[in-house]
């Protein structure tokens, strides 16, 4: 089963994201174990700083699919919970009153993608696989997919990517301002935690300049919660429309 492990390191959480059956596919539980963990960290006024990261050299392969039923009803109480379980992990990471930095190894895809960009920032190997991968197996973006890729990377790679299924690596990433740098693969954890450290110096300013970042350069276009629920029904009538694969 899945879980999600968070280790202080001095001043800088890190947030493990451990499911390598599945290359760290989510599940609602992980979902709500994540937004917890968050909880912890915001308590924590020692911690300055927040890393995400995958275990086994792979950051997230999106929801974990073994979990989905095709042609089921989205609506019905437990599924409707189970999926917004995930979609506010997101939420909450972007919330943390720490500043947030993603460790990209392997692939980020679909939620994977959502939870990178949910960070204030990403380090990225070379060889990353990024990609929103919804339409390619028949799914409506969630999460509120278009709202935080654009307010990253801007219109026209969200377009690219999410309606048009393009898949980049890191260096690309980089190039279209998805991802701060792409390093060898060896040193993307590394970096990111030297960037984390040098915020973690002092967690009571690290947590004010953050707050003040997301207030002064908050994504355009409607609200991140209210894209949320946005792209929910579409999304929903989606999957049960899918015939199974």
């Amino acid at each position: 089963m899945g879980q999600v492990h968070l280790e202080k390191q001095g001043g800088i959480a890190v947030l493990t994201v451990d499911n390598v059956e599945v290359k760290n596919g989510l599940t609602p539980e992980m979902g709500m174990q994540l937004s917890e963990l968050c909880d912890d960290v915001d308590s924590d006024p020692a911690i300055g700083a927040a890393v995400v990261l995958g275990k086994g050299g792979t950051f997230c392969s999106g929801a974990d699919r073994r979990r989905w039923t095709a042609g089921s009803d989205q609506a019905e109480d437990k599924t409707y919970k189970e999926l917004g379980a995930v979609y506010q992990a997101f939420r909450r990471v972007g919330t943390l009153q720490v500043p947030t930095i993603a460790a990209v190894r392997g692939a980020a895809v679909g939620a994977g993608i959502n939870l990178a960009l949910a960070t204030d920032l990403r380090i990225v190997s070379e060889t990353a696989r990024l990609m929103a991968g919804f339409l390619r197996i028949g799914l409506h973006p969630g999460g509120g997919y278009f709202t935080i890729s654009s307010r990253t990377a801007g219109r026209e790679a969200t377009a690219a990517m999410g309606l048009f299924g393009e898949e980049i690596d890191g260096v690309r990433a980089a190039e279209i301002g998805l991802a701060w740098k792409a390093v060898p693969d060896d040193q993307v954890e590394e970096f990111a935690l030297e960037l984390a450290g040098r915020a973690a110096k002092d967690p009571e300013l690290a947590r004010e300049a953050t707050r003040s970042f997301r207030t002064e350069a908050g994504p355009p276009g409607i609200g991140w919660e209210a894209a949320l629920h946005f792209e929910r029904a579409t999304q929903m009538w989606s999957q049960r429309r899918r015939e199974t694969a």
